[in-house]
């Protein structure tokens, strides 16, 4: 059997999560939109403004190559704010659900987001700073009850609440708009991980991923498990991001796979495997759960 590369689904997620980060920066950039003042356009010859790039725009919304995107949990509180199911943000939302359906949910937040990717980067730095915290402070289907929450609350507040602090964008609009909606968030949170409890945003407090959660149970891709090859030795535990108790049942070998859509996908437990035991494929969800 040929020797696995260390780190190979780590290594393509940092590489896809840098991409997407620095894609949504570059048209505004070019044309000279940002807060920062960049840009190469002059009196003489304007550039475009970013709506005549191929893309444009932030996770929250884009418009990529023709096709108008929009985040699923934000067009959910603006039709809940605005209390009609005929907004028409809900069809610019759709495509971004079926792809994340057909995939995993959660695979937007461990391949996409960057809240995610600072997090990591909090765990390391936990680490060399030598900083002990608790493993699971909020029980993780928290979020999920969050999103509902939201939802009802920009019912009755006819905002979309969690847009005006979502730390998703903060640093998008910070840079190109000059905006610090979602900043404090994002500050909240890193001291939050840092001191407080390992990945209890991602895990337990986002209710974007709360919503994605209840999406994941569908996704055709999971983490599958070779029970031959397992010798529970406690590495992939270790290593998830999401919670080690989404590994239980394929561990002890009541399933084929990690089942719980809470799963982000990251590939972060097959890394970690010593064995070989664990793999990234296609598997049926037969007995879908949360």
């Amino acid at each position: 059997m040929a020797k696995k590369r260390k780190g190979r689904w780590t290594i393509a997620r940092r590489v896809v999560q840098i991409v997407v980060a620095i894609l949504f920066f570059v048209p505004l950039s070019v044309a000279g939109w940002s807060a920062l003042g960049l840009g190469f356009s002059s009196p003489e010859e304007p550039l475009a403004t970013p709506s005549g790039f191929a893309w444009w725009g932030s996770l929250s919304s884009s418009h990529l190559f023709g096709l108008d995107l929009l985040d699923p949990f934000a067009a959910l509180q603006v039709a809940a704010a605005a209390k009609s199911v005929a907004f028409a943000g809900l069809a610019w939302a759709l495509p971004v659900l079926v792809a994340y359906g057909v995939v995993r949910g959660r695979a937007f937040c461990g391949w996409a987001c960057p809240v995610n990717l600072l997090c990591e980067f909090v765990d390391w730095l936990r680490g060399k700073l030598g900083i002990a915290v608790r493993e699971r402070a909020v029980p993780r289907k928290a979020k999920v009850g969050i999103a509902v929450a939201v939802l009802a609350l920009s019912a009755v507040c006819s905002v979309p609440v969690f847009e005006l602090v979502n730390p998703i964008s903060a640093v998008n609009k910070a840079v190109l708009f000059g905006s610090f909606a979602g900043v404090f968030t994002l500050v909240a949170i890193v001291f939050a991980e840092l001191f407080w409890a390992h990945r209890v945003w991602c895990r337990a407090l986002c209710p974007l991923g709360g919503m994605y959660e209840t999406l994941g149970c569908l996704g055709l891709v999971s983490v599958k498990i070779d029970h031959d090859l397992c010798v529970h030795c406690g590495a992939c535990q270790a290593a998830c991001l999401c919670d080690p108790e989404i590994l239980d049942d394929a561990l002890s070998g009541k399933a084929d796979r990690v089942a719980a859509g809470d799963c982000m996908l990251c590939g972060k437990c097959v890394d970690a495997c010593p064995h070989s035991a664990l793999r990234i494929g296609l598997a049926s969800p037969r007995h879908p759960e949360l």
